[in-house]
């Protein structure tokens, strides 16, 4: 498929930091030119999980507390309804437990709930989980309960849809597979509408480790299908992020049919969507916020029975997203918003807690290359500006 850049004439040229020390690089492609491509329908649910813009001018110490630039904030989410992708919300990608703590996630809630009712095309979701429980060996199967109870109702009462969390404190508290149940029989009984349940694997958060009461994915994917498949009227889908895809298809497989598998792997997104002849996955992704104009163009390409260009769209994109949440996998955030940053989505390189300097420059390098691999550069001048800028901070001019 032949997909035409800008036309520019002259690409920019920088000096970025390799292993072997600093070498000239010149940006090689022009941006796609999705201009024609964003009106269709999508024959799979896509949601991007947003990152949140923070307010670099507020007098705080980053590591304490947290400003949030709120019109920077709705504004991207507006974006990505613009484009038809739904909404993620107060995930693990808004720095969710990592900056965002449940009284930030609470005024976010809240405020996209009310942008959302003015667009009636709006799809979003929002994270409910138990962080404001914090985990302890006296922490109680009926305070976890409670913890979810609480802010299952908060989201409920605010007319929005539940993506169910994994709690830190259920994974400490649980001393079985029986501990799991009964707190997803429990909650899964209460709920208005169907869920998003979120197996969350310990690559992202290690304090998940052992969720679903083992160590062994597999036998954790039992007590899982076992919960999800007894309660199939209460739960939309199920958005496992294990960074597996042979483990996704096995437990997409496994789903009842009322029960939509969406990926959260941003190692095999491309395929797993795609799908085999056995079926596929929806998507809920954070890799979405990066690369958001080529993968709602994909996904429509894809429900036009255009595989060809939905391969040539979305597989560049592939070894930028495996380098953005590589590990340590927690940090993929700085990668995000870096590139939302590139992107001019925002002024500034900063994040809740200081999380901007969880990557390296040489991470930041790297990403650089492959987003102009990907084509995903939207303006390259600006973004080779924004380069120079959080090199210099590094030391490195030209």
């Amino acid at each position: 498929m032949n997909i035409p850049g800008t036309g520019a004439a002259t690409l920019p040229r920088l000096k970025l930091p390799t292993r072997d020390g600093l070498a000239e690089y010149a940006i090689r492609n022009a941006p796609l030119d999705l201009s024609q491509n964003i009106a269709g329908p999508m024959n799979r649910v896509a949601y991007a999980a947003a990152h949140i813009v923070a307010d670099p001018l507020a007098d705080i110490d980053p590591f304490e507390g947290r400003a949030i630039d709120w019109d920077g904030t709705i504004a991207f989410r507006e974006y990505l309804w613009g484009l038809g992708l739904g909404v993620a919300e107060a995930m693990d990608t808004a720095q969710r437990g990592m900056g965002l703590d449940w009284a930030g996630a609470q005024e976010l809630i809240r405020r996209v709930a009310a942008a959302a009712k003015g667009r009636p095309d709006a799809l979003v979701a929002f994270g409910a989980g138990t962080d404001h429980l914090a985990p302890g060996p006296d922490v109680t199967i009926d305070q976890v309960i409670a913890a979810y109870e609480e802010q299952i109702g908060f989201v409920e009462g605010v007319g929005g849809r539940v993506i169910l969390m994994a709690s830190r404190a259920l994974a400490k508290a649980a001393r079985s597979p029986d501990g799991y149940a009964r707190v997803y029989d429990r909650v899964l009984s209460q709920v208005k509408q169907p869920v998003i349940i979120h197996w969350l694997g310990e690559m992202f958060d290690p304090a998940l480790a052992g969720y679903w009461g083992s160590a062994d994915h597999t036998a954790a994917m039992n007590t899982a299908v076992d919960v999800i498949n007894s309660h199939a009227a209460k739960i939309d889908g199920v958005k496992i992020s294990l960074l597996d895809k042979d483990k996704e298809i096995a437990m997409r497989r496994r789903l009842t049919p009322a029960v939509k598998m969406y990926t959260g792997d941003d190692f095999s997104y491309a395929e797993l969507i795609a799908g085999d002849d056995n079926g596929y996955s929806h998507a809920l992704l954070g890799i979405f916020d990066a690369i958001a104009p080529v993968a709602a163009t994909a996904l429509r390409k894809l429900a036009a029975g255009d595989r060809q260009a939905y391969d040539a769209l979305l597989d560049p994109t592939v070894p930028l997203s495996r380098h953005i949440f590589r590990a340590p996998t927690r940090y993929y955030k700085t990668g995000v918003v870096f590139l939302a940053f590139l992107n001019g989505f925002q002024d500034h390189f900063h994040m809740l807690g200081g999380q901007q300097s969880a990557r390296s420059i040489q991470h930041l390098a790297e990403l650089f290359r492959l987003a102009d691999a990907a084509r995903v550069l939207r303006d390259p001048d600006l973004a080779a500006s924004r380069m120079r800028k959080v090199l210099a901070v590094a030391g490195i001019e030209g």
